[in-house]
């Protein structure tokens, strides 16, 4: 896939996982796994790996079949965006969780923190190499930022959250440097705390997030979410962390608009960066035409040039059925083609 395709189309991160997989209802009904949380696979150990290979095969058919550029595993592997890759650090107490608060400031069971983060072997290369084995297409895969990450574990090691967020940096900016070495052509980096938590996120979520791209070569985007549309119906129009991304090292910001209905007059902020711009509100079950995601697109066109955009739905497609998501990918490529044809 070129690298030069104009408006081109791509995915968050997740992707729907089927139901002989993983308890889908179980899945639903509880908030996203900060631990590990083995007790919603269907398969056992033995042969859970290859059924997740298997599914993540389907992941990718389904993504291509759809038409998108730039796809991703689905995150197939995973019980949610942050706890595989956050869980696998060395200092993470293996056998005693911690506690902590959701997003929301309710009580939650996270990480606990006992002892120096490291990364004691890669966590997600071989997830990177599978997908860049089963495609031809340009693909990408996600980590958990090390700002969300802070706040996602009880701290009972380091002496403050910014020197925890540092130490998780660290090991994030060693497991990029690796996924590229493997093939990776797109790493993003989940960072939706610094929205939810806008006010310690000033005080050192970029410079977390620049020494986690310190030496860097590589396309890398940082995504900034309210939350999944499953659980907030209605959520903020506004953004209260974002244009201090301007001074971060991603080259690209993505970003929800279609279900928070942002004003896209905010992307002026981010002069210097491509936006990865959300045009599928997860929200709603209903999957849009391709006439309304080029509206979505069109509004972005007022404000930004089409070089520096690119298409995308709003967050994860985890707690979608799979039909629905098949369904919003494709009007999302198909409306991309409509504008890419205007401005093209």
């Amino acid at each position: 896939m070129s690298n030069s395709v104009l408006l081109p189309t791509t995915v968050v991160g997740s992707y729907p996982q089927p139901d002989w997989l993983i308890d889908r209802e179980d899945l639903r009904k509880r908030a996203p796994a900060r631990v590990r949380a083995r007790e919603m696979w269907r398969i056992p150990e033995p042969y859970l790996e290859a059924a997740q290979d298997d599914a993540t095969i389907v992941a990718i058919h389904e993504m291509e079949r759809a038409g998108v550029d730039i796809i991703s595993d689905g995150e197939i592997r995973r019980e949610s965006y942050s706890n595989r890759f956050a869980n696998a650090l060395g200092g993470v107490d293996k056998e005693r969780p911690g506690s902590g608060l959701t997003r929301r400031g309710t009580p939650d069971i996270v990480p606990l923190v006992n002892g120096p983060i490291r990364r004691e072997s890669p966590i997600e290369v071989r997830d990177l190499s599978f997908l860049r084995a089963n495609t031809g297409r340009r693909v990408k895969i996600t980590l958990p930022g090390p700002f969300t990450m802070t706040h996602q574990a009880q701290n009972s090691y380091y002496p403050d959250e910014e020197s925890l967020a540092m130490a998780y940096a660290e090991a994030v900016n060693a497991e990029i440097k690796d996924l590229f070495a493997a093939g990776a052509d797109v790493v993003q980096i989940d960072e939706p705390y610094m929205e939810a938590w806008a006010d310690k996120a000033r005080q050192y979520a970029v410079k977390a997030l620049n020494r986690a791209l310190d030496g860097v070569q590589g396309t890398t985007v940082v995504h900034l979410c309210f939350g999944y549309g499953h659980y907030l119906k209605k959520k903020a129009s506004g953004y209260h962390f974002l244009p201090e991304l301007e001074d971060c090292l991603t080259r690209q910001v993505s970003i929800e608009a279609a279900q928070p209905k942002l004003d896209l007059e905010v992307l002026k902020e981010l002069p210097s960066k491509t936006v990865m711009l959300g045009v599928l509100d997860l929200g709603d079950s209903r999957v849009e035409t391709p006439e309304t995601v080029a509206d979505r697109i069109r509004a972005a066109l007022k404000v930004i040039p089409p070089d520096r955009l690119v298409i995308a739905p709003d967050c994860g497609m985890k707690y979608l059925t799979r039909e629905v998501a098949f369904g919003k990918l494709r009007a999302m490529v198909e409306g991309a083609r409509i504008v890419r044809a205007e401005v093209g």
